[in-house]
């Protein structure tokens, strides 16, 4: 019988098998190190995003989309006071500490007093972030979410005014800027209203009230949860629905038909117009540019061809 002597290991047992001295030589194991970073692992998900985050051209992370009914901070001079002077529902002013002062600080302040809405003073600092660093000039206004026409009342209305029903109706437009000019040059030449999609498509952000300076205040936006069939339903109440396409069939500045009650429907920023709401129309014009010029954006195509329905209609 030989005795269990010192330094010997036991047999693996049902547990498995005991510790080891870990190889000898040059089967030795070899530390490994510190344990690298999330972001270094190439399986981790911390890794992913941080390569994800790298392709973008100015490594922003990913906003996360509000939800439709979230609040609105409406920034700029302009589009805060005229908010207030149509009043609409807001539950907060937030003025820049150490702002200079002009005549539309103080009516925004008076305003906002007057309708016991909060009046809060914050750093500058504070304002940059709370707006994502957009350019508010020292005013935000926390408004609720935009309040959208229904197109039939948009109609309604259109035809009710005593004036031949002017409508605006956008594809598939995605930058809330370009919304925002559309409104702003729709309001200007007389247009009764503005019709958007209700999915892919921008909605009246904060980025799309400042951009129209206050007009969204002052002409309804609707939206449809089916672009198409809500045109056809306008074409059906006797207005002509007139697209916007750079191959468009008849000149802009040929269109017989200016005087009449229209839709003018203009395109997304780089496909236009879709194929159904193509098919809506009833006849399509190109705006005459230069050969070999790129296509114009939404907004500025809008802006031009209600210059022209507007001096055919004299106004």
């Amino acid at each position: 019988m030989v005795a269990e002597g010192r330094g010997r290991r036991k047999p693996a047992g049902k547990k498995g098998p005991t510790v080891g001295s870990g190889g000898q030589g040059r089967q030795k194991l070899e530390p490994r190190g510190p344990t690298p970073r999330a972001e270094a692992r190439p399986h981790h998900p911390a890794a992913r995003r941080a390569k994800a985050a790298a392709k973008r051209p100015d490594n922003r992370p990913r906003q996360q989309r509000k939800p439709d009914n979230a609040p609105e901070l409406l920034v700029g001079r302009n589009p805060v006071v005229e908010a207030l002077r149509a009043l609409i529902p807001a539950t907060a002013l937030y003025v820049a500490s150490n702002l200079d002062l002009d005549e539309r600080v103080a009516e925004a302040v008076q305003r906002a007093g007057d309708r016991g809405i909060s009046i809060l003073e914050v750093s500058k600092a504070e304002l940059d972030r709370m707006t994502g660093g957009l350019l508010h000039q020292g005013l935000g206004l926390q408004v609720p979410p935009y309040e959208y026409a229904h197109p039939d009342d948009v109609l309604a209305a259109a035809i009710e005014s005593g004036r031949a029903p002017l409508i605006v109706a956008l594809d598939g437009v995605m930058d809330p800027r370009n919304l925002g000019a559309v409104v702003r040059t729709a309001a200007a030449f007389g247009a009764h209203g503005v019709l958007i999609p209700e999915r892919r498509a921008a909605g009246m952000t904060a980025s799309a009230w400042r951009t129209s300076s206050g007009a969204a205040a002052r002409i309804p936006i609707a939206r449809a949860t089916n672009l198409t069939r809500a045109l056809i339903v306008y074409r059906k109440a006797g207005l002509l629905v007139v697209g916007l396409d750079l191959k468009g069939a008849t000149s802009l500045f040929d269109l017989p038909a200016a005087t009449e009650p229209l839709v003018l429907v203009a395109g997304s920023e780089g496909k236009g117009m879709s194929r159904l709401v193509a098919e809506a129309c009833d006849m399509t014009v190109a705006i005459p540019i230069t050969a070999g010029a790129e296509s114009l954006n939404a907004s500025v195509a809008v802006a031009v061809g209600l210059s022209e329905i507007a001096r055919r209609r004299g106004a």
